[in-house]
């Protein structure tokens, strides 16, 4: 598996076509913006975004495996004083293709940039959005809870007769809740709101994502030793939390100087050889011997 652990260098529409298809266990990925990155992706005009994105995607849909999970990073650019509605006719579109879309995430920026305009206010969130080619998909949820909070401190120390029983909601909504199953909790699940600061902007590259983004997916959405994919691999952050976490990655990049970047964060972090995960667990790396460095395809 020549592919596996490295970074690609070409278009990904056309390098994907090398990759055998229901082999990916998930894609996550940050594309070009439109309107912007210019100079190393060409600055897809919103009105062809979707044209553009689409022969893409349906590579993505190839290499994925029926259990897999594709999770997009975008948002809406702002044309003529208006939100451009791209985002919402590309997920129509992959709809229309076969995907599911089964979730939306929200990415809080906790560290945005300032700024006025005259009919909004700042950008203080991305959309991430979560696509399947099944309902039945692989997923932990217990690998991304949070502790419960200082609330349950005071709230469960005096249940009421109420608080022991589920209390149906007063507007018939069909909802309502036991407050005592939360007695003795460390944790619980999380939120689909993701309350990350933005990379620092010392990276050489137009649009870092932190590495504890992809991190947070790959842990819900994969298993050690499965094969993560960015397709749009930028300065390495997706490969460099799939390492971490023992899974193996695959990224592709048009730019040859977003590459060497990757290659080189990814050479000077201290991420462990694959096969190595948190705490200095060996995992089995699915496909490839141990001892295998990534490099430049």
């Amino acid at each position: 598996m020549h592919y596996l652990n490295k970074i690609l260098l070409g278009d990904c529409e056309e390098v994907l076509k090398g990759i055998p298809e229901n082999s990916v266990d998930l894609i996550v990925t940050s594309p070009p913006y439109a309107d912007q990155r210019q100079q190393t992706y060409g600055g897809i005009c919103p009105t062809k975004y979707v044209a553009w994105f689409l022969p893409k995607v349906d590579q993505f849909y190839r290499v994925l495996k029926p259990t897999g999970t594709f999770v997009l990073n975008i948002k809406e650019r702002v044309v003529s004083g208006e939100r451009h509605t791209y985002v919402i006719e590309l997920i129509l579109e992959m709809r229309r293709r076969g995907w599911l879309w089964t979730e939306e995430f929200m990415w809080h920026k906790k560290n945005s940039y300032p700024g006025k305009w005259p009919n909004r206010f700042r950008d203080n969130w991305e959309r991430l959005l979560q696509f399947n080619k099944q309902k039945k998909f692989q997923m932990h949820q217990e690998e991304v809870m949070v502790p419960v909070g200082t609330w349950a401190k005071h709230r469960l120390v005096n249940l009421s007769d109420t608080d022991k029983i589920r209390d149906e909601s007063r507007v018939g909504s069909g909802f309502g809740k036991n407050v005592s199953n939360w007695v003795g909790r460390r944790k619980v699940y999380p939120n689909n709101v993701i309350h990350m600061a933005t990379e620092s902007s010392n990276q050489n590259h137009s649009a870092v994502f932190p590495v504890a983004l992809p991190t947070w997916f790959i842990k819900l959405f994969t298993s050690p030793g499965d094969t993560v994919l960015d397709p749009f691999m930028g300065s390495g952050s997706t490969a460099i939390a799939a390492l971490k976490l023992g899974r193996n990655y695959i990224g592709v990049d048009i730019n040859k100087q977003y590459v060497d970047l990757a290659n080189q964060r990814i050479n000077n972090s201290q991420t462990r050889l694959p096969g190595v995960g948190e705490r200095g667990k060996r995992y089995p790396v699915k496909g490839q011997k141990e001892g295998v460095h990534s490099e430049t395809y």
